[in-house]
């Protein structure tokens, strides 16, 4: 099969945390398989070049069935970004669930991702979650072990916040490239924490301590997962949820037919319409919502649309 040339990385990122089929150690099936080259299929036809990875997803059953998607066409890794995360440990005879951004974890866990998907290299390779116990400089001893040998090209953190970037930073030779975080219309408290500064409607919203802010500052790519909010705003309203909810989707099918796109393109335009270059990570296996996604990178909310989806969701004015 022949795919198209690709020369750099998409801005919608697909996120392969469904594939691969359950989250147990039960084998892949050919359904499997066939549902990875859908949403792989589907993914390319909306002009997605990146992919998302993390060597637990589904137990390693995502990169593995990805990597069978890459043997079966031959030349597609190489219009491709690829990139994968590490981490995080499952409970096991040895201890709880944990965090480990140990050394020998990290190149053991690139290691395996790399033989998972049958590939020489990663583009990115982002550090899962900020490990309580890491040393910088034991990262940034296994990070140029990981450079010089080829196996990693671009290092990025995930789920960390400004003062823990810039300890890591400081050991590191080369600069972060990436941040992956939580950040969607639903999860908005990295909106909030700036424009309820210095007021009392900021006091509930969870502390961002300038991430945003320091990413910007040092060219670090923000990728948000959970972009697509659950589904809330795009026919999966729970029935149960808060009334500005309900407000928030009955308003994005309005932008949706105003635009002429899918609801999961106006939930997704909203966070591209930021300054910071948001790059969305689309968490859905789905083909047809995979799909649904494309409208959001050929439209462009305004000012007004882009305040009147946030505001309906606040469910009161600003201050």
């Amino acid at each position: 099969m022949s795919e198209p040339l690709v020369t750099s990385a998409s801005r919608l990122i697909f996120g392969c945390m469904g594939l691969g089929g359950s989250w147990d150690h039960q084998p892949i099936t050919r359904e499997h398989l066939q549902q990875a080259h859908a949403a792989v299929d589907a993914a390319l036809e909306i002009g997605i070049t990146c992919f998302d990875h993390a060597d637990i997803y589904t137990l390693g059953k995502a990169e593995q069935v990805f990597g069978q998607v890459l043997r079966e066409r031959p030349g597609l890794r190489d219009r491709l970004q690829l990139q994968s995360k590490c981490g995080i440990r499952f409970a096991d005879d040895a201890g709880p669930k944990r965090y480990d951004l140990s050394r020998h974890y990290l190149l053991t866990s690139v290691d395996g991702i790399l033989a998972r998907l049958g590939i020489d290299h990663l583009d990115t390779l982002l550090l899962h979650r900020p490990d309580p116990l890491m040393e910088p400089e034991e990262i940034a001893e296994a990070w140029l072990q990981l450079k010089a040998s080829g196996k990693v090209r671009h290092l990025g953190v995930s789920n960390m916040h400004n003062g823990q970037m810039a300890l890591l930073q400081e050991a590191l030779t080369d600069t972060l490239v990436a941040n992956q975080l939580e950040m969607s219309l639903l999860k908005h408290d990295w909106v909030e924490n700036g424009s309820c500064f210095n007021d009392d409607q900021g006091t509930g919203a969870r502390p961002w301590q300038q991430t945003l802010e320091y990413c910007r500052r040092h060219g670090i790519a923000l990728q948000a997962w959970g972009s697509l909010a659950r589904g809330w705003f795009s026919g999966a309203t729970p029935q149960e949820a808060p009334a500005a909810v309900h407000a928030t989707a009955a308003l994005v099918r309005e932008l949706a037919e105003r635009h002429q796109v899918a609801c999961e393109s106006v939930v997704l335009a909203w966070l591209l319409r930021h300054p910071a270059q948001i790059s969305p990570v689309i968490g859905t296996s789905h083909p047809g919502r995979i799909r649904a996604c494309g409208g959001a990178t050929a439209i462009t909310l305004s000012r007004e649309e882009w305040y009147q989806l946030y505001v309906t969701l606040r469910g009161r004015e600003l201050p």
